[in-house]
């Protein structure tokens, strides 16, 4: 008769690094967890995915019905000029809301299976791809419509401001998602930071005083608005040095949110 091989898993002590080796190992789990949140969040839905279009063109009738001058001084019909900016934006509050989430949501798993709990997080951001993919297809049909090219920068461009809103994101989803587990007020916090941050990023370039342009840099989400329209339809003479910024302050939230997650991670099963 064989002897059984118990494994026991403890809480680690001291400092944990990131452990990307391990991430990768439970790649299938990631993905897995991923594509679970893109059908939870639609399965029993009059609409299903048609959601992920609606939001982003609902705030945009909205915002051109209310705030068109802003578009106008711009030079781009309003409906583009809004549409442009909310589907980076649209993507980013999903991914937020989700990620901030996650852990609680996934509590049963927490306290009865091992896993890397930066999954999670990561999973919920990844899921909110989907809807970005939806919203970006709709933006270049309205583009066709509008008889409006990118600019030939667009291809690296677009991309890397993709990248920049998915790590502010997974940063701030880090915070969040760790802070929920011991206080439950992040759920309350989060819609309110987000309809702050939807004004603060979309109206971002309209402020051209300082330094009123310059501490609305410090939000990353502005840097990838403004740099969307001026790829993809030609909105300002540039971006760069906002786009500066909020790189920046990206990496530092994403460096300081696995951080303090890989730090408090070991209580989530007992806390959660």
């Amino acid at each position: 008769m064989s002897e059984s091989t118990v494994q026991v898993i403890r809480p680690s002590q001291g400092w944990v690094g990131f452990r990307f080796g391990e991430l990768w190992r439970y790649r299938e789990l990631l993905f897995f967890l991923a594509w679970r949140n893109v059908l939870i969040r639609y399965k029993q839905t009059v609409l299903g995915f048609a959601w992920a279009v609606l939001q982003p063109l609902l705030l945009m009738v909205v915002m051109t019905l209310f705030f068109g001058s802003f578009a106008r001084r711009a030079g781009v019909p309003g409906p583009i000029f809004y549409y442009a900016g909310l589907v980076p934006w649209t993507f980013f509050a999903n991914a937020v809301s989700q990620a901030s989430n996650s852990l609680v949501g996934n509590a049963n798993l927490l306290s009865k299976v091992y896993f890397p709990r930066l999954t999670a997080p990561i999973a919920a951001v990844l899921a909110a791809l989907v809807d970005f993919a939806a919203a970006f297809a709709v933006l270049v049909v309205m583009m066709l419509a509008y008889g409006i090219a990118p600019r030939p920068a667009a291809v690296a461009v677009v991309p890397g401001l993709l990248l920049l809103a998915l790590a502010t994101a997974l940063g701030l989803g880090l915070w969040l998602s760790a802070l929920n587990v011991s206080y439950r007020d992040v759920q309350y916090v989060v819609p309110f930071l987000i309809q702050i941050g939807l004004f603060a990023s979309l109206f971002a370039s309209n402020i051209h005083r300082e330094p009123w342009r310059t501490l609305l840099g410090l939000n990353p989400l502005a840097g990838v608005v403004e740099g969307f329209r001026w790829a993809l339809v030609g909105s300002g003479n540039g971006f760069s040095r906002m786009a500066g910024i909020s790189v920046a302050v990206s990496a530092l939230l994403l460096l300081s949110g696995a951080v303090y997650f890989r730090r408090v991670e070991r209580t989530f099963a007992d806390v959660v």
